[in-house]
């Protein structure tokens, strides 16, 4: 008989944990979770999939206007930021009842509490009651940061708060150049708002394709958001008026609301995880080896509170491979590399594999192949937006290494590109499919003339 009360004990019922302690239930563990917030963690109440939501309503103002060149006339419309609000509300409800099904169904002891640890097996519910454990799972995921430096951050939110605004200002001020800003500042732009874009850096999207980073950034100037890099906010003041944004060596910005996406951090604080013996990052992340092990040998993590990938399909098969590895009899780590990941802008970006810059660091000979078009879809809507697919290739083994799209589905491409990578695909394959015509996919299978940077053609 076990000494313990659970083979295993999952701290946060976000993606990974979810996933966990369903597998490990269904190897025969007996398991138990805690979550103190919602089910389904940051990517089903308050990230992917109600931004997700918030994008198509964002996208269907630019449908509309495209329409009319396809013989559509479309009358009077208007915008209901609070249906959006209810609607995406209703969907969440439900998603949520889904993940609590499923840990039910599983045979899996939920505490709606939040879990501390006490020592390396024995974790502390809010109400008091003790809990040993064989095995922890710490699965808590991550938080958007504000920089506490700038005096009057307390007025600015993040995007926890921007999916439940009680109404639209009319104009917002996106701090941040990674995805979550990028995208954000695309929605409030699509949903009427004047928007401003502004970045520290000297190029939003640092880590992705240098053409990625260019065309979305062509892109949203063209539809009117103020982009604004090597931009840094001192100080945030209320005015009656909104807020005005006091910058670092002069100048201000004056906006209805500001949100701050400048990242994120891993959920650890006062989880009692180094007083169990746990070491932490940088950044406060859970240090773990390829089996998701920290440095104590019954305490794992998974997902962003680990902090190596911060996608959500990253989350599950890190908890899946770890249940089948300690309780399945099946052991397999998750492979980190060829990773395909998007960014919903408008255009949106689809990619997987190296960006150029990293690409050229690792093969002697690369091969680029490009293509920049207008998509078919614009041509009688008369809208000028461009779309660019740029193939990565090993000029020595002719393996694909890096395929990024911009423009219209580009993650339902990238998607099906990321599983022949994954297959070690060559460029000759690529060439030797043939082509779904007319479609803009077509372009991956028929890019032929190799590109050449501009400084070496002079």
């Amino acid at each position: 008989m076990s000494t313990y009360d659970y083979d295993l004990f999952v701290i946060g019922a976000g993606s990974g944990g979810v996933r966990a302690a369903r597998i490990a239930a269904g190897h025969g563990a007996k398991v138990a979770l805690a979550e103190e917030y919602r089910f389904g963690g940051t990517c089903v109440i308050r990230g992917c999939v109600p931004k997700k939501l918030f994008v198509y309503a964002a996208r269907f103002a630019h449908e509309f206007e495209d329409a009319a060149g396809f013989g559509w006339s479309v009358g009077e419309r208007s915008f209901n930021w609070k249906t959006l609000v209810a609607n995406k509300d209703k969907e969440i409800d439900r998603l949520e009842g889904l993940y609590q099904g499923t840990l039910a169904r599983a045979g899996v002891e939920v505490f709606a509490s939040r879990a501390e640890l006490e020592d390396a097996h024995t974790l502390v519910l809010k109400d008091g009651r003790r809990i040993s454990a064989k095995t922890i799972l710490v699965a808590t995921g991550g938080t958007p940061v504000l920089d506490d430096k700038i005096e009057g951050i307390e007025h600015a939110i993040t995007s926890n708060e921007a999916f439940h605004l009680d109404e639209l200002p009319p104009r917002i001020v996106v701090v941040g150049g990674g995805y979550i800003a990028v995208e954000f500042a695309g929605i409030f732009n699509g949903l009427g708002v004047d928007t401003t874009l502004a970045y520290r850096g000297e190029k939003i999207l640092r880590g992705f394709d240098e053409d990625m980073r260019d065309g979305v950034t062509t892109s949203y100037k063209t539809l009117g958001i103020d982009v604004r890099t090597e931009t840094v906010f001192e100080r945030i003041e209320k005015t009656a008026a909104g807020y005005v944004g006091h910058l670092k060596g002069g100048g201000t910005v004056a906006a209805d609301l500001f949100m701050f996406a400048i990242g994120r951090t891993p959920n650890t604080k006062n989880l009692g995880l180094q007083a169990a013996g746990v070491e932490l990052g940088w950044n406060g992340h859970v240090v773990v080896d390829s089996n998701s092990r920290s440095s104590v040998d019954n305490i794992y993590a998974v997902g962003d509170v680990a902090d190596r990938v911060q996608l959500t399909p990253v989350a599950i098969k890190e908890g899946h491979a770890f249940a089948d590895s300690l309780y399945g009899g099946k052991p397999w780590n998750v492979n980190h590399d060829t990773i395909p990941t998007a960014v919903f802008s408008d255009p949106e970006i689809g990619t997987v594999g190296l960006p150029e810059y990293l690409a050229r660091e690792r093969y002697p000979k690369l091969d680029i192949y490009k293509s920049n078009f207008r998509p078919m879809k614009y041509t009688l809507a008369g809208r000028e937006s461009r779309m660019i697919m740029k193939l990565l290739v090993d000029g020595q083994s002719d393996k694909v290494v890096g395929c990024h799209i911009l423009g219209p589905d580009a993650a339902e491409i990238v998607q099906i590109v990321a599983v022949a990578m994954r297959m070690g695909a060559t460029k000759a394959q690529f060439d030797a499919t043939m082509a779904l015509h007319p479609s803009a996919a077509e372009e991956l299978v028929t890019m032929r003339e190799k590109w050449t940077p501009p400084e070496v053609s002079a």
